[in-house]
């Protein structure tokens, strides 16, 4: 008896076409407005220098550390593209701090008037090399460490020094190439999935309002068979739903590294999560206003505090089997965002994402649980 329900509540969601085409489109139009956001940022770090190194005569020949850096620099650049940064020459320090506080440049490099001397004179001295900067910017710290890095192996061969060491990176998955956009494209699929808090509540709360609830009572189909019907409608939702996600991101640029069969099955367990917990929310309210006004708390919850719009990683309260458990693990999109990131981002397999998998499943149930429990004391009891 399933059959007729599904097809009873496929057509009723047809009919809320605005509510479906709220639950399919936000995501996507997230995905957009993220990508705007991406490609206006910042893509490049400007670090100025301001050679102050007077040099020293060796043997009738002129040295200047300060200038030979600044080519040392530039053709090490060069040779990575990896590193987005470039380096501009100026004449002062106030019209490189202009430059600073007016946001135009990120780091300023000054090299002191006694380099050489101090490197490769008689008396060999560690100089006194500073940067300026906003040290509360991340690009000030990342620039200056690179640049940094380079001005210590530029010295090191300047005074015929032995380097400490040489290292190599070697990126997890897709890391070495991800960008912010990718980074945020995981949590904003679970998003998508997210939507069906308001779609699936208001598919259940309809049936209320129809009195179907009562209609139940004189016929062959239970209260179960009626839930099993409504939620294999949203599931059909929630799959369409992240899939138009993923097909926008992919045509802006984003590149599912994983299993797509593992992201389909993140994707069902999470829809089937979030039909759980509509089913509790139902238990809670009375009509489609009631779920319009009471699903915005937990809606706001789930988008802001479990990694879905913005990266977020509390303090765990305890491990299990090395899996950290917070009160962020108790809201199921946690689990489902973790599981995508690993998959779409580091190409982890379905076996690496278990702990996130067992996780999602059992706040599930436990959604389950609670919202036959609500909706049974609300909704069914009264029509005995």
């Amino acid at each position: 008896m399933i059959g007729p329900v599904f097809l009873k509540s496929l057509k009723e969601q047809v009919r809320n076409y605005w509510i479906l085409i709220l639950t399919v489109t936000l995501a996507p139009f997230f995905v957009f407005i993220y990508y705007l956001i991406n490609e206006a940022s910042q893509s490049s770090y400007d670090v100025l220098l301001l050679n102050q190194d007077q040099g020293i005569n060796i043997e009738n020949t002129h040295v200047n550390l300060g200038s030979g850096f600044s080519a040392f620099l530039n053709e090490n650049l060069e040779t990575h593209e990896e590193m987005p940064i470039f380096v501009k020459g100026v004449e002062t320090r106030e019209g490189a701090e202009a430059l600073l506080k007016q946001g135009q440049a990120d780091v300023l490099l000054v090299l002191p008037s006694n380099l050489s001397e101090l490197v490769i004179g008689e008396t060999v001295q560690l100089p006194d090399v500073e940067m300026v900067g906003n040290l509360t910017s991340t690009s000030y710290l990342l620039a200056a460490v690179i640049v940094g890095d380079f001005l210590n192996q530029y010295l090191a061969l300047a005074s015929d020094s032995q380097l400490l060491y040489t290292f190599t990176e070697t990126a997890i998955g897709r890391t070495g190439d991800v960008s912010d956009f990718d980074l945020w494209m995981p949590g904003i699929m679970v998003l998508s999935i997210i939507m069906l808090m308001f779609s699936a509540t208001i598919a259940i709360i309809t049936e209320v309002d129809q009195k179907t609830i009562l209609r139940l009572r004189l016929s062959t189909v239970g209260p179960g068979q009626l839930l099993a019907g409504i939620g294999a409608v949203q599931v059909l939702v929630g799959l369409i739903a992240i899939l138009l996600t993923l097909g926008v991101a992919v045509a802006l640029g984003f590149k599912l590294q994983g299993s797509f069969m593992a992201f389909l099955l993140i994707a069902f367990l999470t829809s089937i999560s979030m039909i759980a917990f509509s089913l509790l929310l139902a238990g809670f309210t009375r009509s489609s206003t009631d779920v319009l006004i009471v699903g915005n708390f937990p809606l706001f919850l789930f988008m802001f505090f479990t990694g879905a719009a913005f990266p977020i990683q509390p303090e765990p309260w305890f491990t299990l089997a090395g899996y950290g458990i917070s009160w962020q693990s108790l809201m199921s999109p946690t689990h489902a965002v973790n599981a995508l990131k690993q998959i779409s981002i580091m190409g982890s397999s379905l076996y690496s994402v278990l702990p996130e998998l067992a996780s999602l499943i059992s706040i599930t149930i436990l959604y389950s649980l609670l919202g036959v429990w609500a909706f049974n004391r609300r909704h069914l009891k009264q029509t005995t």
